[in-house]
């Protein structure tokens, strides 16, 4: 089987969050329900199955529905200086005029369907005692990670936030509305994320790994306010040394030969399949009927690229043929360009198969040499050298590099990794974002200040805190 299916038939268990409702007003759809369901290897199997599901989104244009990480790049690239909207419309225009809100739905969207992401994996964790010996640690390991990645992105997009850990009831008002400080949500994610490298193993990149936990916490450590390098290094060095992941030898493989041996963890989706594709790679186009699109590329990561960039450009961004000025992304083109010998992966481009890749090698080779860089306070460390020299090479950029310094390594991430929801967050890991995106905004007609770092609390949710739930300065 190409990918592991995020069947919808399975919603029997699962729970469906209302837009006039609290977030974690979480009512089972249909018998059996949680309280009867989950007895067993079998149905806490399909529970965990649910959480990715929740990853994945519900591929729609209805406002009300969960979409996961179909919205995400609206709330990453589109707020860096990487993308923008090809006709400035809309709530999506919020996000590239650093503009945003507190009333945007995508940014509620995004927010409700990360914390119910998080009651799915609280779901399983509640109910491991009835799984097997043989399985329980494989369930919990799953559950913490996905719920670990899933408040790592929560907490770095909105600061101080609910905690959740366990599954509560409608009357729990203190937990589900009292945000806790960044450091106790980093807290449990670590303890969720170390919880997982020792229980899993990597037999899935559909499913939550060891490897996978091991990338993710590296970069936690490199996140977190006490930064520990050298553990985050030494995560790297795992899965380096597993030998069990390698560089595709073909920048385009990495997005167009799914399931190759560069994926650590990805979240599938299948084309012409209304209930487990996904429409955002369609969003990203104006070639499938729409006169304008999201996510295209800004003329400064256009120049990135160009420069910089290597053979990467062509299989980064393209040229809108509509409007020669516009540069659309290509990493995840539904309906294929024959031009750059990409097939389509669907008859239509708005059930797209494209899968999305979540954690990825060169990702870990070029987190190593921070990592290192950082540790040892040296811009030459062989080590290092070598695991940047691999991501460049591949590139077709052989020259030897002998040192490397800080903002290198962010433009390296950069071209390397853009479109992917990357470069925001690393333009805060590397402390560059305010002065990044101040002279970004100045130099194309906008407006930036050091309270866009983070996104509002969606106004509905403190309004249903009634005073509890605090709103993000500057909203």
């Amino acid at each position: 089987m190409k990918k592991l299916k995020y069947i919808f038939s399975i919603l029997i268990i699962t729970v469906i969050v209302s837009c006039n409702d609290d977030f974690l007003d979480l009512k089972p759809i249909n018998v059996p329900n949680g309280e009867t369901f989950y007895a067993n290897d079998d149905e806490i199997e399909l529970g965990v199955v649910n959480m990715y599901d929740g990853i994945q989104g519900i591929n729609s244009t209805r406002s009300n529905d969960n979409h996961g990480i179909q919205v995400e790049f609206y709330v990453t690239e589109m707020r860096s200086d990487n993308t923008e909207t090809k006709s400035s419309e809309g709530e999506a225009a919020q996000f590239e005029d650093f503009a945003i809100e507190a009333t945007n739905g995508i940014v509620d969207d995004y927010y409700r369907s990360f914390y119910n992401i998080i009651f799915r994996a609280n779901v399983i964790l509640e109910n491991l005692g009835n799984a097997s010996d043989a399985k329980r640690g494989q369930f919990e390991g799953e559950a913490k990670f996905v719920r670990a990645y899933a408040y790592f992105n929560l907490v770095r997009l909105f600061g101080n936030i609910p905690l959740v850990d366990r599954v509560i009831s409608p009357e729990d008002k203190e937990i589900q509305f009292t945000q806790k400080p960044q450091s106790e949500v980093y807290a449990l994610i670590e303890s969720d994320l170390e919880f997982a490298i020792n229980s899993l193993t990597n037999d899935s990149q559909y499913r939550a790994s060891k490897a996978a936990a091991q990338a993710l916490l590296a970069k936690v450590y490199m996140t977190t306010e006490n930064k520990r390098y050298l553990q985050a290094q030494q995560l790297c060095e795992d899965i380096i040394n597993s030998s069990q992941f390698s560089l595709e030898t073909n920048f385009k493989d990495i997005f167009f030969n799914e399931g190759n041996s560069e994926v650590l963890f990805v979240i599938g989706y299948n084309g012409d399949d209304a209930l487990n594709s996904q429409n955002f790679s369609a969003e990203w186009l104006n070639a499938v009927g729409r006169t304008s699109g999201v996510n295209y590329a800004t003329p400064d990561s256009k120049e990135a690229l160009d420069n910089f960039g290597g053979n990467r450009a062509q299989f980064s961004y393209r040229v809108d043929v509509t409007q020669p000025t516009k540069f659309q992304v290509v990493k995840y083109i539904p309906d294929g360009d024959s031009s750059l010998g990409i097939d389509p992966t669907s008859s239509n481009p708005t059930q797209a198969g494209n899968d999305w890749i979540v954690l990825r090698y060169a990702d870990v080779l070029l987190m190593h040499v921070e990592a290192i860089m950082a540790t040892n306070n040296d811009t030459s460390v062989p080590a290092a050298l070598e695991s940047f020299q691999k991501v460049r090479d591949r590139a077709g950029l052989t020259t030897p590099v002998t040192s490397i310094t800080k903002d290198e390594l962010l433009l390296e991430r950069r071209v390397e990794l853009a479109y992917e929801n990357h470069r925001l967050f690393d333009l805060l890991r590397f402390n560059k974002a305010q002065e990044v995106l101040s002279n970004f905004a100045t130099n194309t007609g906008r407006s930036f200040s050091a309270t866009d770092l983070l996104l509002p609390i969606p106004q509905r949710e403190v309004n249903l805190g009634k005073g509890v739930l605090n709103q993000n300065p500057g909203y």
